[in-house]
């Protein structure tokens, strides 16, 4: 194994490059790569078979670094823990991060479990429908023009690894959906079938609205079913990450069932 690359100056373009990655919620568009920080991070994308194209280690992190983490990339950098920190978007900065390519694809599958995105804001609303998406089997998330940028820094922390199992695309308009060729199920709060009661075809797409202004006219209009979340507790109305969890859920029980 060749030793790493030892970085000690914040002017250097690799430093300049992470700094932009990780502080700019949009610069992995503009790059073609995203800042993986933390050992969670990047232990989740080397489970998937996946591989860095720089590995970044602290001074201490590399000494305590197995050599899994160690050979993960073709390049390898050690730095100074007061440069991760110039780097870091946490609090208390990681002593490790990866630089990967951000994956490409030509647009929406057909056919296949899918999670809409219609302009949802937060970003750990979304990163957590992400989570959800992965764990219940859904394919690929596709986000409308407006929402969050699904490879921001926060939105990727907040997935918790779950981007390396979907297939994500973005910026799209209503009009892409109809390649889908599968149903688009809505969640609202006072129309539709109650969840528990309701025929759940698979595969599906469901759609998740804006937090305040809920699934926009043009999606609307393309709905195939309209789908409410019994609440004998009164509440008006569930936070979106919880209602998509709820949903995707019982999607996949029905498709477990059904099998």
């Amino acid at each position: 194994m060749t030793e790493p690359q030892h970085i000690t100056s914040r002017d250097n373009p690799l430093m300049r490059q992470l700094r932009q990655l990780a502080q700019d919620n949009t610069a992995y568009r503009k790059l073609g790569h995203v800042w993986l920080e933390g050992d969670h991070l990047c232990r989740a994308l080397l489970a998937r078979g996946m591989q860095p194209d720089i590995a970044v280690f602290t001074e201490q992190a590399w000494e305590q670094a197995s050599d899994a983490l160690r050979e993960a990339a073709p390049r390898r950098v050690v730095i100074p823990a007061t440069l991760m920190s110039g780097i870091s978007g946490l609090e208390s900065p990681a002593g490790m991060g990866f630089v990967w390519p951000l994956p490409a694809h030509a647009g929406p599958e057909p056919g296949v479990p899918t999670v809409v995105l219609d302009r949802l804001q937060d970003a750990g609303n979304v990163g957590s429908i992400l989570r959800s998406a992965a764990a219940f089997g859904f394919v690929q998330v596709l986000a409308l023009r407006g929402t969050a940028a699904l490879w921001s820094p926060k939105v990727v922390r907040a997935g918790m690894g779950s981007h390396f199992g979907l297939r994500l695309i973005e910026g799209l308009a209503a009009d892409d959906l109809d390649a889908l060729a599968v149903p688009l199920l809505l969640t609202s709060s006072h129309q539709g079938d109650l969840l528990h009661r309701a025929p759940l075809p698979w595969p599906c797409a469901w759609v998740m609205g804006h937090e305040g202004q809920g699934v926009g006219e043009a999606l609307a209009a393309r709905a195939d079913g309209w789908v409410r979340i019994g609440q004998p507790g009164g509440e008006e109305s569930l936070n979106v990450a919880a209602a998509a969890a709820i949903c995707l859920h019982a999607s996949a029980a029905a498709a477990a069932a059904a099998r």
